[in-house]
């Protein structure tokens, strides 16, 4: 009867040694690592200064890259003749020879179903794949039943054309846009110049006297990160697009701010070029930034910083501890349940033998 009583305090001691010995571990190697090195603390010359708030810098022409949307407005366009009207399209006709109060001179809309409108006394006319010729000559002829020797002119004053060309493009995969009915372009590596320039070039065989806007109205392509290291939850990246004026305030309230949990240990990590091993690390005075209004270290961001904050150790360690404890404490609660409840069984073993 008195072996169960040594058995489980025993159990009891050997399970407080293993939470022991666990809170130990965790305590000594649970911990963020601080890739920062305090000697980058070091100043350095002020024309090496990194741009900052107030001392930020114009990045160098932006390169149209997959997945940029671009923006294309036709300012003038006159399809090459023979031009043939379409839907929608806007001619101006004037025809001699009406009476004062009837008169045909003004601009006119074609129809989805490719016809023009003159009004109640004159009727319709079908004017859509003719040339503006062959659409002056039809209207005369429809008019001279009402007329006597009408004369006409037709001139194309807008075309639909350019209401199908002007909109926003993106760059596709494979560097090329889309112009829908008058084929594709490729603007890949280009500036906003150059891919206008492309866009001229290209469409130059379907229109004469053409003028273009072109701009980039989606910076998809370069972009910078706010990465937050964590003691158990691993790093979590944010991506952001970038548009030249972000700094690392800014990537701060992209994030909504800094956790419960976020230290003010933070720096921008930044590629730069000649190859392996010539990364910068510039270290960041939050509290400086925040609370003083100093803008030397809030760093303007380039395309492919790295905006990296490291998760405060205490906190984040005493969050850790209490996930990995909860499980074997509920674990020794139960064994404790179970302790009192043989107890609790023992005694009522010894009252039942007294009885007998």
């Amino acid at each position: 009867m008195h072996h169960c009583d040594t058995v489980f305090p025993v159990a009891n001691r050997a399970r407080m040694a293993l939470v022991i010995c666990s809170l130990a571990a965790i305590m000594a190697g649970c911990q963020a690592i601080d890739f920062h090195a305090s000697s980058l603390q070091a100043p350095v010359p002020p024309e090496m200064e990194p741009p900052s708030e107030l001392s930020m810098v114009s990045l160098p022409a932006y390169r149209i890259e997959p997945p940029d949307m671009i923006r294309i407005e036709t300012l003038k366009l006159v399809p090459r003749p023979p031009y043939r009207i379409n839907a929608h399209d806007a001619l101006m006709i004037r025809v001699f020879g009406t009476p004062w109060n009837m008169s045909i001179d003004d601009y006119y809309s074609v129809s989805e179903m490719g016809i023009v409108d003159l009004g109640p006394a004159y009727g319709v006319v079908q004017v859509s794949g003719l040339t503006v010729d062959e659409a002056a000559e039809a209207i005369r002829h429809a008019l001279q039943y009402v007329l006597q020797q009408p004369s006409v002119t037709v001139q194309l004053s807008r075309s639909a054309s350019a209401a199908e060309i002007s909109g926003d493009y993106l760059v596709q995969l494979d560097g090329m846009v889309n112009l829908k009915g008058f084929g594709l372009v490729r603007v890949v590596g280009k500036t906003v110049a150059e891919a206008r320039q492309e866009l001229l070039k290209h469409l130059d065989q379907y229109f004469e006297s053409l003028e273009l806007s072109v701009d980039v109205v989606g910076y998809n392509s370069e972009g910078y990160y706010v990465i937050v290291a964590g003691v158990d939850s691993g790093e979590r990246v944010n991506r952001f697009p970038i548009t030249g004026n972000e700094t690392v305030l800014d990537a701060i309230a992209q994030i909504q701010g800094l956790t419960s949990v976020s230290s003010k240990t933070m720096w921008v990590a930044r590629a730069t070029p000649g190859g392996f091993g010539a990364e910068q690390n510039l270290p960041v005075d939050w509290d400086a930034i925040a609370r003083g209004g100093a803008t030397r270290t809030n760093y303007q961001l380039l395309p492919g910083d790295r905006l990296y904050i490291v998760d405060d150790n205490l906190m984040a360690t005493n969050q850790f501890i209490g996930r990995v404890t909860q499980p074997i404490e509920r674990l020794l609660s139960i064994s404790r349940l179970g302790t009192s409840t043989i107890r609790g069984m023992q005694t009522l073993g010894r009252f039942y033998n007294r009885r007998r």
